[in-house]
């Protein structure tokens, strides 16, 4: 009977070292397999994957998918920024072609203006280079936005004093709001943020002409600057029309226009630009306002890169 145990004794002992050598055995393949993924994927992310197993295994089969995959990928890059080499092409040439006849209307209509016409042909004159200039600032604007969203013009954040840029779109703006005896003010400020001179400029241009063109006469525009640890705020604030809670969230979609602004001149860009650009360079946009009890309109831009 002893015996009898000591053998199945060996037996179980036997049959457990050999189900430990068995998981062994699958601990290192399975081991070994995830290496050898681990390097595809390394090769394939720095460019040099070449699949080189050709037999009937799972580790062939995934090896080959991988490499078709990368194959499609490279193609379908390749394609793109041939794609968008034509919409470079093809946006210069709108540019291009578009920039003389608009320029050429507006002159003439400035010629028409400055000859002795009757009064209804002064009144379409007048209309005229208002149609024509409207049509300049939305092929402009048009032109702007593709060459940002595919890339064709890209942003260049540094470390920037906020108030030289406050300044200069302060000073453009100024001749317009005094036409309709708005006060414009700004605080002095000595932040500095990191974000593109010239396309941030353009961000806070698109709020300030906003700001005067919904702003009724009379009324008053602020800009001021708020420091946060991680963050500057640009305040944009006037005493305008303001906008619905229902329409904040649509504001800055593209070609959106609230209703109640549909008589004013505006094609429903700026917006959807100045966000762009700030999303372009880490920072973001925000709205304040109350259907008629004015507008804030804040920019956020990072202080460190």
């Amino acid at each position: 009977m002893n015996e009898w145990n000591l053998v199945l004794f060996v037996i179980a002992l036997t049959a457990i070292l050999l189900c430990l050598a068995i998981v062994l055995l699958e601990h290192r393949k399975t081991q070994k397999i995830i290496r050898t993924l681990n390097q595809m994927l390394d090769r394939a992310m720095d460019g040099s994957f070449i699949e080189n197993a050709f037999n009937e295994s799972l580790l062939s089969a995934v090896e080959s998918r991988l490499s078709r995959y990368l194959t499609a990928s490279a193609v379908s890059a390749r394609n793109l920024t041939t794609e968008k080499e034509k919409i470079k092409e093809l946006l210069a040439d709108i540019s291009h072609q578009t920039k003389t006849p608009v320029a050429n209307i507006l002159l003439y209509a400035q010629l028409l203006e400055e000859q002795n016409l009757p009064e209804e042909s002064m009144t379409c004159v007048v209309a005229l280079r208002g149609q024509a200039e409207k049509l300049s600032f939305l092929i402009a604007s048009l032109v702007k936005l593709s060459r940002l969203e595919i890339g064709v013009f890209t942003l260049h954040p540094v470390s920037n004093a906020i108030a030289p840029m406050l300044e200069e779109a302060a000073d453009q703006f100024t001749p317009k709001a005094a036409q309709k005896e708005i006060r414009l003010t700004m605080n002095a400020t000595d932040a500095r943020a990191v974000f593109d001179y010239k396309w941030t400029t353009e961000a806070l241009c698109n709020l300030l002409d906003n700001a005067v063109k919904y702003t009724p006469v009379g009324g008053s525009i602020k800009l001021s600057v708020e420091e946060y640890d991680l963050f500057c705020r640009i305040d944009v604030v006037d005493t305008g029309i303001g906008i619905s809670e229902a329409e904040q969230a649509k504001v800055f979609s593209r070609f959106y226009r609230s209703q109640s602004v549909s008589k004013q001149d505006g094609v429903g860009i700026g917006l959807y630009l100045t966000r762009q650009i700030l999303a372009g360079q880490s920072g973001y946009i925000k709205v304040a306002s109350s259907l008629g009890g004015g507008a804030v309109f804040s920019m956020f831009l990072p202080r460190q890169a």
